[in-house]
């Protein structure tokens, strides 16, 4: 394990701007304020683990592990279903994620 995963959640520093937000209390993502590089140190509900993966600026992570065929929760309203697992802190977008309210597609499947 690497040290960001077992060491104690650090406490927020005044000065420090959030790096995630929860809209809704009921949501089952976050909402990455600025870019999230693999091995940062990201602090969910209160742990502490290191970011698995790059999640752009604006971009969901995951507050929870999710599986395939479950909703998620933006706003506290599903928006999507992941299409398959998705670990906890990991990036939450088309790749993983089948939107209930417009079609999701990939740049390849727009080339044909």
């Amino acid at each position: 394990m690497t040290e960001a995963k077992t060491r104690r959640a650090p406490e927020a520093r005044a000065d420090e701007p959030a790096r995630l937000i929860l809209l809704d209390a009921a949501d089952n993502v976050l909402i990455a304020v600025r870019a999230v590089a693999p091995g940062d140190l990201l602090v969910i509900d209160g742990a502490a683990l290191a970011a698995p993966e790059n999640v752009p600026a604006g971009h969901k992570l995951a507050r929870t592990d999710l599986r395939a065929g479950e909703k998620v929760l933006k706003y506290g309203a599903p928006i999507g279903a992941a299409t398959r697992a998705v670990a906890r802190g990991a990036h939450v977008h088309t790749h993983n994620l089948r939107s209930d309210y417009i079609a999701t597609h990939s740049r390849e499947e727009d080339a044909t």
